[in-house]
């Protein structure tokens, strides 16, 4: 695991580089909290990696300076990492970026691929490899790619 200073510092400067001010939580967590978060709050009974939860402009005022939360399961960072060949430090930081941006009001199901583009460039000022984005693209590719041979090969 990390040391915190690792991940708070990173925070910052992501903050600041994503244009988001103000607080963020972050709760490092495993994957049973993070199914019951994602179970809650979007409806899919299963665990994910890193789950946003931003706070309303209702509730923010000029004294109220949070931003949100993000939940991000150790579980699956260690995974993902292990899976891509890179270290955990590495995949909670893909994570917290992502999790920045969508606090940030970017949302890569809707946009038309402006949040991949914006991640992709903050990705490659900190140094980071592929991020969540990316992946899920070459995993449908290789998924599509893998039905079609299938079709042509019976």
């Amino acid at each position: 695991m990390p040391a915190p200073q690792t991940l708070s510092r990173f925070l910052a400067q992501a903050q600041k580089t994503v244009g988001l001010q103000g607080e963020v939580t972050v709760l490092l967590t495993g994957d049973a909290t993070m199914r019951d978060l994602n179970r809650r709050f979007r409806g899919q009974d299963k665990p994910t990696d890193v789950l946003s939860f931003p706070v309303s402009n209702l509730v923010q005022d000029r004294k109220n300076k949070e931003k949100g939360d993000l939940a991000i399961s150790v579980e699956t960072a260690r995974r993902q990492a292990a899976e891509q060949g890179h270290a955990l430090t590495c995949e909670l930081k893909i994570l917290i970026l992502h999790g920045l941006l969508h606090l940030a009001g970017h949302d890569h199901e809707t946009d038309a691929g402006e949040m991949q583009r914006c991640e992709r460039r903050l990705r490659a000022r900190f140094g980071l490899p592929p991020g969540l984005i990316e992946r899920a693209g070459s995993e449908s590719a290789s998924r599509q790619a893998g039905r079609s041979a299938q079709r042509r090969n019976p």
